[in-house]
């Protein structure tokens, strides 16, 4: 596997990629687990390939822990997954610096610049703002979506 190799916890909500990163211990299994819970997919756990490819910048499971998350006190299970989607977001697990953050922040990770958001990875509403983040980020078009997203009201064209 070539490209970057983070130490980080990545899942898809709707096929939009979020990497969760921060230091050993500070949520990013947690969060991750209960984001599952609401629908997501683990891409990877503890270790994310970061790839480029046709521009974009692709979370890939790292093969050896594919599938698997680390529940600290249970151990590690296995969960449904995807080998890799398109990174849309990063969400850094660290309280926010302030009440109503600056818009259009963003972080350089693995030679892109991708829209973030700081977390507190371990308050109960934490899944809530991670999705609440991502929608808006897709709303206001941030960052190039990774694939194109058919809207309900949207007809298709002949």
């Amino acid at each position: 596997m070539t490209g970057k190799l983070v130490h980080a916890t990545a899942i898809a909500i709707n096929d939009h990629g979020v990497l969760l990163v921060g230091p050993s211990g500070s949520g990013k299994s947690d969060l991750a687990l209960r984001l599952i819970d609401r629908g997501a997919v683990l891409i990877s756990d503890d270790a994310v390939y970061i790839e480029q490819s046709s521009g974009k910048a692709l979370l890939q499971a790292a093969p050896n822990i594919e599938g698997r998350i680390e529940l600290r006190g249970v151990g590690i299970i296995e969960v449904p997954h995807t080998k890799y989607t398109a990174m849309r977001m990063v969400a850094e697990m660290a309280a926010p610096d302030e009440r109503i953050p600056s818009t259009n922040l963003s972080t350089n990770i693995a030679g892109h610049s991708v829209p973030s958001v700081k977390i507190a990875a371990l308050e109960a509403s934490a899944p809530l703002k991670v999705e609440y983040a991502l929608r808006s980020i897709i709303e206001a078009d941030i960052w190039p979506m990774p694939l194109p997203i058919a809207r309900p009201t949207e007809s298709p064209v002949n």
